[in-house]
């Protein structure tokens, strides 16, 4: 019991003290973003799900191994699971334990929601990706993602309005001096 106190008495630097704003206790509690998703994918809606993790995993996650690019979402048996999303084990993980750093994940949902996204899915072009991975009450959340595939135009776009958004900063921070 009072390992649970201890672990739950964690706070986040940046959300203990008084003078951050909240975007940046948001960010704190951050353990990865899925950049990639954002770019290849049209998120329609966002969900947020919990995860089945081994402790090793848990561990690994506070020192920030893990690498959500590569993941995907699936609904087998009417429950979700999440693959591709490689978690390294620390070397100090104990020696009993064999790590899988690409082990296939269970998402937690309600049955509601998770009924409602497979329909979602049997539609033409839907999928669901991981978007990002975070803290939420001292439990990990995965952010997954209802998403459609952006066309190579879309990218090209995408790739335009980021240029033109880096030029505008560069021209007020020159004008700035």
């Amino acid at each position: 019991m009072a390992t649970k106190e201890a672990s739950s008495s964690k706070k986040p630097a940046a959300a203990s003290s008084g003078k951050t704003s909240a975007k940046a206790a948001a960010a704190a509690v951050r353990i990865a973003d899925n950049k990639k998703a954002i770019f290849n994918y049209h998120i329609e809606e966002r969900f947020e799900a919990g995860m089945v993790l081994e402790g090793w995993e848990v561990k690994s996650l506070r020192e920030g191994k893990v690498q959500l690019t590569d993941g995907y979402v699936v609904v087998r048996g009417g429950e979700l699971f999440i693959i591709g999303c490689q978690i390294n084990p620390l070397g100090t993980a104990s020696t009993h334990v064999r790590p899988d750093s690409v082990r296939t994940k269970k998402l937690l949902m309600h049955k509601d929601e998770i009924r409602r996204l497979m329909g979602k899915i049997e539609q033409k072009g839907f999928t669901l990706v991981p978007l990002n991975l975070h803290w939420k009450a001292g439990k990990v959340k995965c952010e997954i993602g209802l998403a459609k595939g952006k066309a190579e135009h879309d990218k090209r776009d995408t790739i335009k309005d980021r240029e033109g958004k880096r030029e505008v900063e560069r021209a007020m921070k020159s004008r700035n001096r």
